[in-house]
Parts: C-alpha cells; structure tokens; sequence
C-alpha cells in the first residue's frame, strides 16, 4: 500500500482542522472536488436535513473525489436526537406580548380563545414548573408559564414574533426525560455504520450515560466509530468533565447552548469545554456561526474573523462550518478565510507547548521529550507509527507550536481518526516487517511529497527489540 495523503504538501500544514457541513451548495462534484483540494479535513452529514437515499449518495460522491484527487478527508454523522418542536398550525401567527398561549404535550383543544399549539412531548407538563420560561424558534420567541397540568401549559408570551411550524423549543435549565436515542436516530446510525461512517456526533447530550447508549448501539454493529459529544445544553455543561470522559471527542455547539444559556457565559463555557478536552486528550470541536455572515456575503465581518482566531489561539482541534457550506452562496471562499486566518494565528504563535497536559507514564515524557528535541532543532518534526491513534493523540495535547507531527498507521480507522486532531498529519502506510525499513519508507515518502528537504532532521518516536524486551526510543535522523 502506498502512503495515502490526508493533506497537502507541507507549505499548506495547518495545526487546526476545518469541518464543513454537506449541503445543496456544496454537493456538487465540482465543488466537493475544490473543497477537499482547498484543504477540508471533514465532512459533516446532518441527519436532521437529510433522507437515507441522500445521505448514501452523497458518502459515495465524496470517497469518489476523493479516490480521483489523491486527498482523503474524514466523514462524520450528526445524528438529530431528541428536539422537543411545537406541531403544525394551519396559518402563521404574530403573537402579541402578555397574550396567553396553550401549549398542549398531549391532544386536546384551545379553551376561552387561547391559541392552542401541539408540542411532540408528552412530558412537557411534568417538567416544567409555574415561572420558568419556554424559548421558541431559537430564542426569538419567549414565554412564561403562568400554569400546568399534564395536558397543558399556559403561557404569557414576554418576548413577541412570529410563530410558524414545528418550530424548536429550548427549555434553559429544565431536565427532560428524553431517550438519549430516538428510533430515527437508531435507522440513521445503522446507516452509517452499513457505509464505514467515522464519526458520529450525538445532539443534546445531557450526561455520559447518552453516550454510553450509542456506545452500545455501535458495538452491537461491530462499529469502530468515534463518538462526538455534542454540548448543546445547561444538563451538559453541569455533566461536562464526565460527558468528556465518556465520549471520544466533543463538539461545542453554539447554536442551541447560546440559547440555553446567558450569552456573557458562551465563551467562559467554551474555553472551559476546549480546556478540559486538551487536559483529558479528546478532539474538541468548535461550532456555529464562525462565518455565518458569509452565507449571504462573500466577505466576513470583523467580528467573525476575531471569532475564528479565538477559537484557533484556544488550539481547538477543528472549527466548523454549518450553513456557510449547505445552503451558503460562498462555500469555497469560507474554507479559504478559515484557513487565512488560521494560517495567520498559528504562524504568529513561538515555540512552546503545553506544560501543563499530566504526564502520566514515562511513555508521556519521552514524548515529551521528543517534540522538545524537535522544537529545540528547528525546521523539524516528529515521526511516530501507531496501530490505535493513542501515541499522536498524546502528541497533539502536548499542543507544541512549529512541530509538525507526522503519523504513519496501517490501520484505516485510526488514519480516518487521526484527521480531526489538531497538528497530526496521518499517513496510511503498509508497515515492513521490519522497523528500519518501515522509517526509510517513511523518510521517502515524506521527501517525495516535498513535506522534508533533503539536509532536513527528524525526530522519530519507535521501538526496538532488545533481545526479547521491546524498548521505547527517540531517534534523531536526517532526511537523506
């Protein structure tokens, strides 16, 4: 087997990944095929816009340009989960401030002239106590309720707008008793197991028992997926360090968190999220609104490009683009200012890593030691061969600056794997029987593609057998 590439010659090298979101804007061979020469590493399937006959074309479009352009990107499922949404009404309506509104988890009629709107909770009036507030349709609308039964909710509308269809519902601080796993969910993942999905990103996780379900339901279906927590609410956050260490990765979700909680908070959260990700050595991904503005316009605002240097100088491990890349008119252009100002933000950065990630094992300390040697050379990197992905994982928390990390696997699903963590460039690679000739054949695939020069030093993590004993080592090797 050749070295398959994920990325593109070292002068495109980029710490942080980008995502984007499949959709009528970026579907297109054509587009796709700019998309992943530009440098995508990623793409995002939501479940909740798409049908199965889709979801399989578009999985087979993508692994085509990527078998004709030599460049291979990851693909990850987001799987819609529970959504409480108000029911269908036969017009829409302006609704008025201090006007009364029935919201009705269960079937049953208006009374006294009070609108009466279906929501497809039936629990909805067990959770929600007289005085907590109910926010429609992202927030725009929201009500106070002024009293329950099991059958109904009476609200007073505070903030005013216009009510349409299954309009989404947030419930700030509420528990509800939903599955993690609803049966749509459960036909949506059997699907991407069926079609070697690589991730899959679960919406509204509350605790780690939701992962733990999916957990289940992948390896009833012999999937090696990897599982992104996506934090969307106050359960979440409160549940954040156990739902971390359950999930193989986490995804801050913007959107719907932005309207469960204080605005003021949203960055004191996300920090915290990214933070905790890097300290327990899972992927974090940070999402929503990055180039929102660029749906419509072909440039960003300011504001969004400080938003994107944020998240990077934060070293999240990828950032995301959602409708900038489904129904947007500039796809393209939002991958290329991504990169620009990633680009940017990463080269401004000096050498250093973080000093703070727990050394565990003596295997973290060589590796340590490792990007240290590496740094300390200059115009340098580090080479490691892994089966699991573990080793470049624990490389990548070190977050070390100017240290490409390069990663040879044999093995499909780590390489796929390895594509979202932040400054790993993986390689697939058959491995020689022999340790040497397996870093030769390294050495010259990475000279070959014009990642090292001639004259250049690499560091290479790997192990050597001493009479029967197998002993970690670093070599220091130039590129001949």
């Amino acid at each position: 087997m050749n070295p398959a590439p994920a990325s593109l010659p070292k002068e495109a090298y980029r710490l942080t990944k980008i995502i984007f979101t499949l959709g009528p804007a970026s579907a297109d061979e054509k587009m796709l095929e700019q998309l992943i020469l530009a440098g995508v590493d990623v793409c995002r399937l939501n479940m909740a816009h798409a049908d199965h006959a889709w979801t399989r074309n578009m999985i087979q479009r993508v692994r085509a340009v990527c078998a004709r352009t030599g460049r291979h990107i990851a693909l990850l499922m987001d799987v819609k989960g529970p959504e409480i949404r108000t029911g269908d009404l036969a017009a829409p309506v302006e609704l008025a401030v201090d006007q009364l509104i029935d919201l009705l988890p269960q079937p049953g009629e208006s009374e006294h002239r009070i609108l009466a709107v279906s929501v497809n909770y039936p629990g909805l009036g067990q959770d929600v106590p007289v005085g907590s507030t109910i926010l429609v349709d992202s927030g725009l609308i929201r009500l106070e309720v002024v009293a329950t039964t099991p059958a109904r909710v009476r609200c007073r509308v505070v903030v005013a707008g216009r009510l349409g269809n299954r309009r989404h519902i947030n419930l700030p601080g509420i528990k509800v008793r939903l599955p993690a796993l609803t049966a749509k969910d459960r036909a949506d993942v059997a699907l991407g197991v069926a079609e070697g999905i690589d991730f899959f990103a679960l919406s509204f996780v509350r605790e780690a028992d939701d992962i733990d379900i999916l957990r289940r339901c992948l390896t009833e279906q012999g999937s090696t997926a990897r599982i992104i927590a996506k934090i969307e609410d106050q359960s979440a956050i409160a549940n954040l360090d156990e739902i971390i260490a359950a999930a193989d990765a986490v995804m801050v979700a913007r959107g719907d968190l932005g309207i469960e909680v204080p605005m003021e908070e949203l960055p004191l959260i996300q920090k915290r999220a990214v933070d905790a990700c890097i300290r327990l050595r899972k992927p974090v991904i940070v999402a929503t609104h990055l180039l929102e503005s660029m749906i419509q316009s072909p440039v960003p605002t300011r504001a969004e490009v400080s938003d994107i240097a944020s998240a990077v100088w934060s070293t999240a491990d990828a950032i995301m683009l959602s409708g900038e890349t489904t129904t947007g008119r500039y796809p393209l252009e939002c991958v290329q200012f991504m990169k620009r100002v990633a680009g940017r933000i990463e080269g401004s950065v000096t050498k250093g890593y973080n000093t703070a990630l727990p050394l565990k094992t003596h295997k973290d300390r060589l590796l340590r030691s490792a990007i240290t040697l590496a740094q300390e050379i200059g115009e340098s990197g580090v080479v490691v061969f892994t089966r699991s992905g573990l080793l470049p994982q624990t490389l990548s928390a070190l977050r070390a600056t100017r240290c490409p990390i390069y990663a040879f696997t044999d093995n499909p699903h780590a390489f796929r794997h390895l594509l979202l963590v932040w400054g790993v460039e993986p390689f697939l690679m058959d491995f020689a029987p022999q340790p040497e000739e397996t870093i030769r054949g390294a050495f010259a695939y990475l000279l070959r593609r014009g990642w090292v020069q001639p004259g250049d030093w690499l560091v290479v993590v790997t192990n050597v057998l001493a009479g029967e004993q197998t002993i970690d080592t670093i070599q220091l090797r130039p590129v001949e």
